[in-house]
């Protein structure tokens, strides 16, 4: 698939695939998604954001377009399960949103491995689920599809320690898609890495979003207590323009989508630095002799 088919490609009448859909940027890619004329599954940890979101979506006159499904991202089989249910009720998926993310921080030098597990699970293991489940599911029906990968700013710009665990998670999504996409673009599936810096949502609502099997520890949990006090700031992105720059970025086939350039110094900093520490002395056949076959 190459650019220029991509840039024109009309999404209606296509099915998507929505994770962390029951609310904040997830509602928001979904509505766009909608307005576009294609049809979703919303799916979520959470019942009561997946009930106010369809009550919200119904009230703008979406009905059949649009599903709910309860899944957890870090279980496999419920993906499965989540998948086969959006199939059957809405038809074969062509785009996965692997939205689901959670705000995990808390003092590094004081994490436990129960917090790590936790927040790389969500973060970068719900990502991995959502491609293992469903890209192979795209490439069989052969009709072409895209992914967008939720990551954060916080990939590109030094976090400070008590955001280490989530920082990690989110550059590796970054790495990962940056890796995947060339291969999925040979089977006609598009790829975006979505990176947001602060749009209201309620990913504050750490404590609410711990699937089964995960827990914090008690330096984390109390943390967690303290984050669920933030209000969102009315100056944040509000989801459905979020969801609008998404929808732009597939159909202009962008790999990353930036939702704001408040931090465009911080990233060129860092990057400048990493110029900066490489050697200049370099050998024109090394990168040659790295190469498969």
């Amino acid at each position: 698939m190459d650019s220029s088919s991509t840039s024109t490609r009309d999404f209606a009448g296509k099915v998507a695939f929505v994770t962390g859909g029951g609310s904040g940027i997830g509602l928001g890619i979904a509505q766009a998604f909608l307005g576009a004329g294609m049809r979703v599954m919303l799916a979520d940890l959470r019942q009561d954001h997946l009930d106010a979101a369809i009550d919200h979506l119904r009230s703008q006159g979406f009905r059949s377009e649009v599903r709910a499904v309860r899944v957890d991202v870090t279980d496999r089989s419920a993906m499965a399960a989540a998948a086969d249910e959006c199939e059957r009720t809405l038809g074969p998926s062509h785009v996965i949103v692997n939205n689901a993310g959670v705000g995990l921080e808390g003092p590094i030098l004081d994490a436990a491995f129960a917090d790590w597990d936790f927040g790389l699970g969500v973060n970068l293991g719900g990502v991995i689920n959502g491609l293992q489940t469903f890209v192979p599911r795209i490439r069989r029906h052969g009709q072409g599809g895209y992914v967008v990968n939720t990551a954060s700013l916080a990939a590109f710009v030094t976090m400070p320690s008590h955001l280490a665990i989530y920082a990690a998670a989110k550059a590796a999504v970054v790495a990962l898609s940056e890796a995947l996409r060339p291969e999925l673009e040979r089977e006609s599936i598009g790829l975006s890495v979505l990176c947001p810096g602060p749009v209201r949502s309620n990913i504050h609502e750490l404590s609410r979003n711990v699937p089964a099997g995960f827990e914090l520890s008690p330096a984390f949990q109390v943390a967690s207590e303290t984050l669920a006090r933030r209000t969102p700031s009315p100056m944040w992105m509000h989801p459905d323009e979020a969801g609008r720059r998404v929808l732009s970025g597939m159909r202009n086939n962008q790999l990353y989508l930036i939702t704001h350039g408040e931090w465009r110094e911080s990233v060129r900093t860092r990057f400048d630095a990493i110029m900066a520490a490489m050697p200049m002395e370099m050998n024109p056949d090394l990168i040659a002799s790295l190469r498969r076959g």
